[in-house]
């Protein structure tokens, strides 16, 4: 174990070509933490996951000198993420119409990753996601890339809302038919 940490520590960490913040520039808006949170994904996934998010913020705090919360939301979400990766795909896949799934740029595919964790995991109103993901790919992405996000997680989106609804609905019938008996 010991040596696994100073492996991680000697790594430097990958962070994305296109990124238009640095990490040192990063950290006091939700939008950074966000942001921030993305730097994380990208560094593990680079990594193939074969590292965790917990030594990628170590690593980022000593680098950068930041003081990312090793046990906090931003480490939490990351971690969560990549454990759901596979499951967050799936969610993915059947909205790709004209579109195959082994196309899409890593940046973008991480934005809609964790972009749809959010949707189906938080509260957060699916409006702020949805531009938060557009800006995230308008960061990190291709050139054109939050359009696409942008298709995608209004579809995702609507079908996650229709979902709740219909949910609701079924709830509410069986607490009325116990009221009734």
């Amino acid at each position: 174990m010991e040596n696994d940490k100073k492996i991680v520590a000697s790594l430097e960490v990958p962070q994305p070509e296109q990124a238009c913040e640095t990490l040192d520039q990063i950290i006091q808006s939700r939008r950074k933490s966000r942001s921030l949170l993305f730097h994380i994904l990208y560094a593990i996934d680079a990594l193939d996951y074969d590292t965790t998010a917990s030594e990628v913020a170590e690593k980022l705090n000593d680098t950068y000198e930041t003081d990312i919360d090793l046990d906090g939301d931003i480490v939490n979400t990351v971690t969560d993420i990549a454990a759901r990766r596979h499951e967050l795909d799936k969610t993915l896949v059947p909205f790709l119409e004209n579109w195959r799934f082994e196309r899409i740029g890593k940046c973008t595919l991480l934005v809609l990753r964790y972009a749809i964790w959010e949707l189906l995991y938080t509260k957060t109103p699916h409006n702020i996601i949805i531009n938060e993901a557009i800006e995230l790919a308008k960061c990190f992405s291709e050139k054109d890339a939050y359009k696409f996000v942008n298709g995608i997680l209004d579809k995702i989106s609507h079908q996650h809302k229709d979902r709740a609804v219909t949910e609701t609905m079924i709830e509410d019938t069986f607490e009325d038919d116990e009221i009734e008996e």
